[in-house]
């Protein structure tokens, strides 16, 4: 078993709890199922929003899921100008066996980000 790293991100309607649990819920469901990953696979999971979200932590929508033995951690992300705005990412870090293929995702208007990996989704 080797730790592999996953990267997605989704855009979030509104600065609004709901919206924020909704969105984190949506991408983290997503990355667990592409990757086939059960939650003793995961070994840890940062989330970060764009400075103009903070009506919620998106760490809650994963303890809502199950992911209650996961260390979790949110950050800001860097509030660089003309940057995509309403963004939640999430950098997932967990077990899979040698030669395990990442699947990453991106959703919403968060495809842009990496459309050089998100098209094949």
């Amino acid at each position: 078993m080797n730790v592999y790293g996953l990267r997605g991100a989704i855009t979030v309607d509104s600065n609004e709890r709901e919206a924020i649990l909704g969105a984190t819920r949506e991408l983290l469901e997503a990355l667990i199922e592409l990757n086939g990953l059960e939650q003793a696979d995961i070994v840890s999971c940062i989330l970060s929003m764009t400075d103009d979200l903070n009506a919620e932590f998106p760490a809650v929508a994963a303890r809502e899921m199950g992911l209650d033995q996961v260390p979790l951690l949110c950050v800001r992300e860097i509030d660089v100008p003309g940057s995509m705005q309403r963004v939640i990412r999430a950098l997932v870090h967990y077990r899979a066996a040698d030669g395990h293929k990442a699947h990453h995702v991106y959703l919403r208007d968060a495809k842009s980000l990496r459309s050089d990996i998100s098209g094949a989704q």
